[in-house]
C-alpha cells in the first residue's frame, strides 16, 4: 500500500497514556494525549502513525528516536540497545481531537506484545509516534466502494466509513470473533455494512471473511476501489478474488498486517 507523500510532516510525535477502555472482549481502545499531538496532521480515512510503546520490565529511550522512519531513520531506531528500544507497531487512528488520539488495540489474551501491553497500560505511560499519513485514495471515476478486513483492519474500515462523501454507495465486509466485538459505525446509506462473525474461536482469521466477499458481486468491475487489510491470507485472497473479477489491481489498496499462527501486535 502506497501512503501518500508527506515526508515534510512526518515527524516524531510525544504523547502519553490518558485513558485506557475494554471496548469488547477482543478491543481495548487507548486514548493518548499531549501538547505535541495538537500539531499532528488531520488525515482521516485510514491514517497510521507507527506507534513506540514502552519496554516491558525496562527504562524505555524514547530519546534516541528518528525523527522519521526510512531507512536511515530505521537504520537509527536499530541502533539503540534492544533492552532499551521502545517497541514499534504501526496502528490506525481511530479519532482525533485536539490534543488526543484514540487508538483501537486487538487484544486476544498474552498473544503478541502490544494486545497485552494495552490491557495492562496506565495513565502517564510514555510512548511516541510517527505520522505514516493514509493509504485509501480511490480514483474520482470509482463509483463502487469495497472495504474488506478482520477485527486487526476495523479501526482503518470504520475510519474510511466516516469520512467517505455522503452519496457513496459499495459495501464493507469486516470479520469478528464474536458479535460483542462490533462497534457503532457512521457511514454513507448507501454503503452496506456486513459484520461477519468466525464460525467457531478455533477458525482461522480471515477464512470467514473471504467465504463472505464470495458472495459478492460488482455489476461493473471497472467502476470498483476495493480496500483490504488484516491477516495477510485475506488480504491475498481478497485481492486475487477481485482481480480475478476484473476489478483493476491498481484499483485495489491492500496490506497484510498480520499471519495466522504467529502473534499478531
Amino acid at each position: 500500500m502506497a501512503f501518500r507523500d508527506a515526508r515534510a510532516r512526518r515527524r516524531l510525535y510525544r504523547a502519553e497514556v490518558r485513558l485506557v477502555r475494554q471496548l469488547s472482549p477482543h478491543i481495548v481502545r487507548i486514548t493518548f494525549g499531549g501538547e505535541d499531538l495538537r500539531a499532528l496532521p488531520r488525515e482521516g480515512f485510514d491514517h497510521c502513525v507507527r506507534l513506540f510503546l514502552p519496554t516491558a520490565g525496562a527504562s524505555t529511550d524514547f530519546d534516541s528516536l528518528p525523527e522519521s522512519f526510512g531507512v536511515a531513520g530505521y537504520l537509527k531506531y536499530l541502533t539503540q540497545r534492544s533492552g532499551v528500544r521502545p517497541v514499534v507497531r504501526s496502528y490506525t487512528i481511530r479519532a482525533q481531537r485536539d490534543d488526543e488520539v484514540d487508538i483501537d488495540f486487538v487484544s486476544h489474551g498474552t498473544q503478541g506484545v502490544a494486545g497485552p501491553w494495552a490491557r495492562e497500560a496506565q495513565p502517564g505511560e510514555q510512548v511516541a509516534m510517527i505520522d505514516q499519513g493514509r493509504g485509501f485514495e480511490p480514483r474520482p471515476e470509482s463509483t463502487t466502494i469495497l472495504l474488506v478486513g478482520d477485527e486487526s483492519a476495523m479501526p482503518a474500515v470504520l475510519g474510511i466509513l466516516r469520512d467517505l462523501p455522503p452519496d457513496t454507495v459499495g459495501s464493507a465486509l469486516i470479520e469478528i470473533p464474536e458479535p460483542a466485538d462490533a462497534q457503532p459505525v457512521v457511514k454513507p446509506s448507501g454503503v452496506e455494512l456486513r459484520w461477519v462473525q468466525r464460525a467457531s474461536a478455533d477458525e482461522t482469521p480471515g477464512r470467514a471473511v473471504l467465504r463472505e466477499l464470495g458472495q459478492w458481486r460488482a455489476s461493473d468491475a471497472a467502476s470498483v476501489a476495493a480496500y483490504i487489510a488484516g491477516e495477510q491470507a485475506l488480504a491475498s485472497g481478497a485481492r486475487r478474488y477481485l482481480v480475478d473479477m476484473g476489478v483493476d489491481k491498481a484499483d485495489i489498496d491492500f496490506t497484510g498486517y498480520w499471519r495466522a499462527g504467529k502473534a499478531a501486535g
